[in-house]
C-alpha cells in the first residue's frame, strides 16, 4: 500500500461518524448495509450519512453496489487489511508481539 493511500484512509477514519459507519459495515460483513439501515442504527441524518459515505468511498475503505432500487455499502476488506498490514509491517522489530493475534477477515 502506498503512503498516500494510507494517509487518505486514516484521514477518512479520523472523524467520529465515519468511524462509526465503517465499523458498522465491518460488522455487517460482505452482506453490507443500505443507507436506510445505517441512518436508523447510527441515528445519523441521510444527508450527513451521504457525505460521510462519499468520503469513505473516496478513501477506498468502502464500496457501493446497486441492487435493484437499493444501494448497498460494504467495507472494502482488502483495503482495510492492507492498511493494517502497512501499520504493523515492522511491528516489534520483527519479534512476536506481546498481544494476541486478531483473526484476519
Amino acid at each position: 500500500m502506498e503512503e498516500n493511500d494510507v494517509v487518505r484512509s486514516l484521514a477518512a477514519l479520523a472523524q467520529p461518524i465515519r468511524l462509526r459507519v465503517f465499523r458498522a459495515l465491518v460488522v455487517a460483513g460482505h452482506a453490507g448495509l443500505t443507507p436506510g439501515t445505517l441512518t436508523e442504527s447510527l441515528e445519523v441524518s441521510g444527508t450527513s450519512l451521504s457525505f460521510h459515505l462519499k468520503e469513505l468511498m473516496h478513501s477506498g475503505l468502502v464500496s457501493q453496489e446497486r441492487q435493484g432500487r437499493n444501494l448497498v455499502y460494504r467495507a472494502a476488506f482488502e483495503q482495510m487489511n492492507g492498511l493494517l498490514a502497512y501499520l504493523t509491517e515492522n511491528c516489534c522489530q520483527g519479534e512476536a508481539c506481546a498481544t494476541g493475534c486478531a483473526p484476519a477477515c
